[in-house]
């Protein structure tokens, strides 16, 4: 929610029962194995594939379960010297305690029923205090951080930075900066582990089950369980993956290790919708009257699905720490959303039934028919907040409501704030830019499963944006303060030129910038992006250029064959009918004038200031209803649901969506492989 590679070291190491068997050795081990610079592009390129091969070999722990648990904690990433927000370091996500940003509060008080009492916004943090309808404790109803909410009934910690440096010992710092010292010190870790469960230095992968649940330091028995399946999942899938840093790296798969029984059901508040292997909690968001003249908040009762369809799934970023956003959703005069997803360990918090209409959107129509969903982090410092563990519950929940409610997995159902259609023409400069354009599409869909490819050869009339994440590494600025070049870093938005050059100007948002200006580089102007996923009719090639109708333009992004931005995609797509010149296009699909009944006031249309014209096409993946609901007063039952029967289409106009009239259209099927001549269908046909 946007307010505002290294010599080889001698086999030394002996199995041996005791930690200090592992200090021994290290001993013996050159403490720096920073690794000399190379002219050799592609050795330089293997350092950190060495390095998980020469830690593994080194502390007698597996390599696929040493890659595998590193994936899980940064997806192989080093951010050299740059902490996450729970103070990680390294592809290990080593955590140095002194660097946490993010560290728990004491509790406060016991009461007389045994439960501590938490400050108001820390109840759902996991900290082992009530939740906020005082239900079971904050992680998941598991004990807390003791050792009876642990897993194997012992007491956890994260992997240690300060720790693994003094198995390895090498200084701290080191393993805060030298991805391979980060990885030693991770090995290390794994190994100590194993011995202190009385476990042998076993060169099978099974055997290391409980070492691996231990890992992350969490105390609860389902997110350690859910943690360690992801961890043998991976193993027995195997990943490639080029780092943020440019490392090539390959955990090679393993489809015979076998699989260890899933993760136990949580114990969890009633009135908690998640899915039997994410831990969850309940903070309510109130529904109340605010004054005496009627002003309430901070959310609306509604009865969906019955009433209303939830059609779509909101991606939202905090742009605030998560006890600051959980006070703003327990206020009243404040905005209100279903979910929140902590940074540090994925925990999930639940604020509204998604039955009822949360106020997250800035669009009171989006809102009606979607559940939202926000992450607790920074757009413009991604390497900090983005974290593994937070998208992969993420995934987990958004897969569970999909299901649930038959949501599309598509970029027109599951997307960002940052495309919401803005509801009329005066909303479009304040609708937000979160979660912004490090926000990595590509990964998400892969983790829920409906991951995104080509569906069309390469000269098809429609394209799906979908640069390479972690390679592609587009200019922004603004990150650390105004006009400030940002640091390179992967990214799932494409940049629009109004001509095929770079140094053709950007494409231009009227609606955005009615005043005129330039759209800019800044990370929180979208107004000349596409973003990962979305697909667009093609208007036009030249070379390595394509250019696709954005906002009723012609927008030129550079799309080499070696290296593309965008693929080949099938589909619908809807163009004005034979004889009109051009169409409105909306940010709603509002009824007829005659399906409001006596009482309830027709709602104004505000078309948009885009002007769809002859000859353009636009992608369409669904059909949609018209609809109104009147939610301007306090009620104790949901108000009825205005159906219209007039039907539009969803369209990608620019990186936002918008709808047009069924009737203004005809739908156009772009086939797969192929390109050219389309076939006509009657308007009324559902995609």
């Amino acid at each position: 929610m946007r307010r505002t590679v290294a010599p080889r070291v001698p086999d030394t190491a002996r199995i041996c029962r005791r930690t200090a068997c592992l200090l021994a050795t290290a001993a013996m081990l050159p403490p720096l194995l920073i690794l000399p610079s190379s002219g050799d592009d592609e050795a330089e390129g293997q350092r950190l594939q060495n390095a998980f091969t020469d830690a593994a070999r080194e502390f007698h722990v597996p390599r696929s379960v040493l890659m595998s648990v590193s994936y899980m904690q940064s997806r192989w990433d080093a951010h050299p010297g740059a902490p996450s927000v729970a103070g990680g370091y390294g592809p290990m996500h080593l955590v140095d305690t002194g660097q946490a940003q993010a560290a728990a509060p004491a509790a406060g008080p016991v009461e007389a029923d045994g439960r501590t009492t938490m400050p108001r916004e820390l109840t759902a943090g996991g900290s082992g205090g009530p939740s906020g309808s005082g239900g079971p404790a904050g992680s998941g109803g598991t004990g807390g951080s003791g050792a009876s909410g642990a897993p194997g009934g012992h007491t956890v910690q994260p992997a240690d930075l300060q720790r693994a440096a003094r198995l390895i010992r090498t200084p701290a710092g080191q393993l805060r900066t030298d991805a391979v010292a980060n990885v030693r010190g991770g090995a290390a870790l794994l190994a100590a582990t194993q011995r202190h469960l009385g476990k042998p230095l076993s060169a099978r992968p099974e055997d290391w089950w409980q070492a691996v649940e231990r890992f992350p330091g969490t105390p609860d028995v389902t997110s350690a369980a859910t943690y360690a399946d992801d961890v043998f999942g991976l193993i027995r899938r195997g990943a490639h993956r080029t780092t943020a840093e440019g490392q090539d790296v390959t955990l090679p798969a393993s489809p015979g290790v076998r699989p260890h029984p899933g993760p136990q059901s949580a114990r969890r508040p009633k009135n908690v919708e998640c899915p039997a292997d994410l831990t969850c909690d309940w903070l309510a968001a109130p529904y109340e009257e605010i004054d005496d003249d009627g002003d309430y908040g901070n959310h609306d009762l509604a009865d969906r699905p019955r009433d209303q369809r939830i059609e779509y799934i909101v991606i939202h970023d905090t742009e605030s720490n998560l006890p600051n956003m959980f006070k703003t959703v327990q206020d009243p005069t404040e905005a209100s959303w279903h979910y929140s997803i902590r940074s540090t360990d994925g925990h999930v918090t639940q604020h509204v039934r998604t039955k009822d209409e949360a106020w997250h959107s800035g669009s009171k129509f989006v809102n009606a028919r979607s559940i939202g969903i926000e992450h607790e982090g920074f757009l413009a410092h991604p390497g900090t907040w983005y974290t593994e563990q937070m998208y992969r519950s993420s995934a987990r929940l958004v897969r569970y409501l999909a299901k649930k409610y038959s949501v599309p997995m598509d970029r027109q159902h599951i997307f960002g704030h940052d495309n919401v259609p803005s509801p009329t023409a005066d909303s479009i400069p304040e609708m937000h830019e979160d979660p912004g354009p490090y926000w990595d599409w590509r990964h998400y869909f892969e983790l829920l499963g409906a991951p995104l490819k080509a569906t069309a050869g390469p000269d098809s009339d429609m394209v799906m944006i979908l640069p390479d994440y972690a390679t592609y590494q587009p200019r922004y600025t603004g990150c650390d303060g105004d006009g400030k070049k940002c640091k390179p870093h992967g990214s799932s938005a494409v940049r629009l030129h109004t001509e095929p050059d770079e140094n053709a100007p950007l494409i231009q948002d009227p609606g955005r910038r009615p005043d005129g200006d330039d759209s800019t580089e800044d990370v929180s102007d979208l107004g000349s992006r596409v973003s990962t996923g979305q697909v667009f009719a093609v208007a036009d090639r030249s070379g390595e250029w394509t250019a696709i109708w954005f906002q009723g333009n012609k927008a030129w992004f550079r799309n080499p064959k070696d290296h593309p931005t965008a693929v080949g995609a099938s589909g619908r797509m809807i163009t004005p009918k034979e004889g009109l010149d051009e169409i409105p296009a909306f940010g709603r699909a509002l009824p007829e004038e005659e399906a409001y009944p006596e009482g309830v006031e027709e709602e104004s249309e505000s078309p948009l200031p885009y002007t769809i014209r002859a000859g353009q096409r636009y992608v369409t993946q669904a059909a949609v209803g018209s609809s109104y609901v009147d939610r301007s007063f306090f009620s104790a039952t949901p108000q009825p649901v205005v159906l219209g029967h007039e039907k539009y289409y969803e369209i990608q106009l620019g990186h936002r969506l918008a709808y047009v009239r069924a009737d203004d259209v005809d739908l156009v099927t772009a086939p797969a492989g192929a390109a050219g001549a389309s076939g006509r269908q009657d308007g009324s046909t559902r995609p």
